[in-house]
């Protein structure tokens, strides 16, 4: 989105999101908030802080949907599972001792650019160590 700010109408008014956490990104680029709903649901918005990809991204697509993702607690057997189905993953990135996960392109399903993954906490714990929202939006 262009304002996370503006979102918030949205997804947190009107659709009764609750925020559950966000940060800035390491690089200082972009924002990132969670809003989690009823039944384990979440959505994730992104917004420029400055130029980078997030910015161009925006300026070439529009906002929108970027991405799913389907976390798992094992990544590598979902992973051969969904390879044994036919289809490729990219992006695989295994090396992270807290983070795991890989990609299906938006050609080989359904134009959605997928995303399995793996933490190694859940998310509550994570939130612990975030800013409140309006700490966030301040900055």
């Amino acid at each position: 989105v262009h304002s996370i700010e503006d979102a918030l109408r949205l997804y947190r008014d009107a659709l009764g999101g609750e925020y559950l956490m966000g940060n800035n990104s390491r690089g200082g680029d972009w924002r990132w908030v969670q809003f989690r709903y009823p039944n384990g649901g979440k959505v994730e918005l992104l917004e420029p802080l400055g130029a980078g990809f997030l910015s161009r991204f925006l300026d070439k697509h529009g906002e929108g949907l970027h991405h799913m993702t389907f976390k798992t607690d094992d990544l590598e057997a979902a992973i051969a599972h969904v390879e044994g189905l036919g289809y490729e993953l990219v992006d695989v990135d295994l090396e992270s001792e807290h983070w795991k996960e890989a990609f299906l392109r938006p050609s080989g399903a359904h134009g959605t650019l997928i995303q399995l993954a793996w933490s190694s906490h859940p998310d509550y714990e994570v939130a612990e160590h975030m800013p409140r929202l309006e700490e966030l939006l301040s900055a």
